[in-house]
């Protein structure tokens, strides 16, 4: 199988990484077209397009100023993003066998990126998949990258033989795949909370929990996707009677 995950709002570009491996993004170039797009904005025009501050308004559009294609410097994907779902993670404090398993069955999406992997070098910056930006392949992100993730999906999945791509990323993201196309199913893990008197998706809760379940595989090398029904970190277990084929919830009854 093959997971993927959405990316983060927030860096940590502070924190030193276990490990100095390092590869580069297959897709740089279509990156660098996108950036030269973002360098045509003001940081009000960034700030109305992302609806973000004036202070990170002009952070972005000073790190668009200063992106360069060489990529030889920067900073590993999984050990920069820094929002609930890394948090769930906590790439850090993986051992070195986990890390390399995690490069070969972990793929992040990314709104410039398109499609990463762990330890795939990135400068910092901001834009959200769902980002209506105008661009020269259409009106926002998802025309842009059109199936190009999908078809590297497809390419790794037949690399590794994956039976399933596992879904861990949010709807904005995965979006950006095309499910028709994919050559394997898609599992959805579901992630509810008891609250209130009944069981709904809390999404601090849910975020983590796709951080959790990433590291569950990736710590016990699983490649078989039933092998998640297993799952049962921090007070998680599954759920037949609420599971269909391919959605599959999770439910915790004490937070």
């Amino acid at each position: 199988m093959l997971i993927v995950l959405s990316p983060a709002k927030s860096l940590d570009l502070d924190t030193p990484s276990p490990t100095q491996d390092h590869t580069l993004p297959d897709f740089i170039d279509r990156a660098g077209q996108l950036i030269g797009v973002l360098r045509d904005l003001s940081p009000g025009q960034v700030g109305d397009l992302m609806h973000i501050s004036d202070s990170l308004s002009v952070l972005n559009v000073a790190r668009y100023a200063s992106w360069t294609a060489d990529h030889g410097e920067g900073y590993q994907a999984v050990m920069a993003f820094n929002g609930d779902v890394y948090a769930g993670l906590d790439a850090r404090s993986l051992d070195a066998k986990a890390i390399a398993f995690a490069q070969a069955r972990l793929r992040i999406l990314s709104g410039l990126y398109g499609l990463l992997r762990p330890l795939d070098l990135i400068h910092p910056y901001r834009l959200e998949m769902g980002t209506k930006l105008a661009n020269p392949g259409g009106k926002d992100l998802y025309t842009f990258w059109g199936e190009t993730i999908t078809r590297a999906l497809n390419a790794k999945l037949a690399k590794t033989g994956s039976s399933a791509l596992v879904n861990l990323a949010s709807e904005e993201y995965f979006k950006s795949v095309k499910p028709k196309l994919l050559d394997v199913p898609v599992v959805t893990p579901v992630f509810e909370d008891w609250k209130n008197g009944k069981y709904k998706i809390i999404s601090f809760f849910a975020k983590r929990a796709r951080g959790m379940m990433a590291r569950y595989a990736i710590e016990k090398g699983i490649t078989d996707p039933e092998q998640l029904k297993e799952f049962d970190v921090d007070g998680y277990a599954y759920v037949p009677s609420e599971s269909g084929e391919r959605n599959w919830v999770f439910r915790r009854k004490e937070v």
